[in-house]
């Protein structure tokens, strides 16, 4: 029985930027006295779109709060195993789920993705579930409650949900 490829060396050509600003991050930093705790007792629940930047969204800090990111800010099964994890260990008692406008995931059905992704590279991604919203507003509610439903999170945890409008920069929350 093979135990198959050994590791590979680490890509130093593509990440050459990364590691070069690592350097200039490291020069400056002065260690953490951080724990691994949410200071403010927060997770926030967001979509992995670069023009979020949840901490500066909420006025928070390194360290006030734990982030979840996926495509489209979705409460999937691995976000509800980390959200027990924080609420338990994490210091977590507040969870806010926070999608965004202009959101690739909210413009198109879940069988066009798919067809995009065979057409353009030729790999058939229809094993996979992505999760598109064709209503944001009914999908924040559906995953605000899902999360309050859940029956493994800790007694007692606050769950809202907002939608953060990626041209002004407010969240509008949501009665859910």
């Amino acid at each position: 029985m093979s135990a198959g490829p050994g590791p590979r060396p680490f890509p130093n050509d593509a990440f050459a930027d990364i590691l070069a600003a690592n350097i200039g991050f490291v020069s400056h930093f002065h260690g953490s006295a951080l724990t691994g705790t949410a200071a403010r007792g927060l997770a926030i629940v967001t979509c992995m779109d670069s023009r979020i930047s949840p901490l500066d969204v909420v006025g928070m800090k390194a360290g006030d709060a734990k982030i979840l990111r996926n495509a489209g800010a979705r409460v999937t099964e691995d976000v509800l195993r980390t959200l027990v994890l924080a609420t338990y260990l994490l210091g977590v008692d507040r969870i806010l789920v926070m999608p965004h406008t202009d959101c690739r995931m909210a413009q198109n059905e879940e069988s066009d993705i798919h067809a995009t992704i065979a057409a353009q590279y030729g790999v058939d991604t229809r094993s996979l579930e992505f999760r598109t919203v064709s209503d944001q507003k009914h999908a924040l509610i559906t995953d605000v409650t899902r999360i309050r439903s859940y029956p493994l999170l800790r007694d007692g945890v606050t769950v809202g949900g907002a939608i953060y409008n990626v041209t002004t920069g407010a969240l509008e929350p949501l009665d859910c």
